[in-house]
């Protein structure tokens, strides 16, 4: 059994999947989405990689403001956390993003990607960084 990782956005999702030991975060995909509000084929997709990779549990980033007020992103992701929960039956923690997509750039810069290609994986490595944060307190914290 493994976790997924899944960075939300209006016209990406990132998804990161862990090792099988539950110990480190790969990210495999970004879901590009047509239309903001239409989900039926992301979910669809989210589903297919749940599937090929045995995921028994979700972790969805949550876009807090930095002060840690909550805004309309926030709302949009409970909505995506209680459709995900319905259509896949997996439980869908919700993890605070705030600074995941600064490190995923950040890190993008230091291993060499150049400006132009980074917006193409930042979704994704953002997904890792917010699925390794998960995994890194259950290793500290066991559930």
């Amino acid at each position: 059994m493994r976790i997924m990782g899944l960075d939300f956005g209006s016209k990406t999702v990132g998804v990161a999947i862990s090792d099988s030991l539950l110990v480190t975060a790969q990210g495999i995909e970004i879901i590009r989405r047509k239309e903001e509000n239409k989900l039926r084929q992301t979910l669809a997709r989210i589903e297919e990689l749940i599937v090929e990779y045995d995921v028994s549990e979700i972790v969805l980033g949550l876009p807090k403001h930095m002060n840690g007020s909550e805004g309309v992103r926030v709302e949009l992701t409970n909505e995506f956390k209680e459709k995900l929960e319905r259509r896949t039956g997996l439980p869908v923690t919700l993890w605070d993003e705030r600074l995941t997509t600064v490190a995923a750039d950040k890190s993008m810069m230091e291993t060499g990607v150049r400006r132009e290609n980074r917006k193409n994986y930042v979704d994704m490595i953002a997904a890792v960084f917010i699925l390794q944060g998960y995994l890194d307190r259950r290793q500290r914290e066991p559930v």
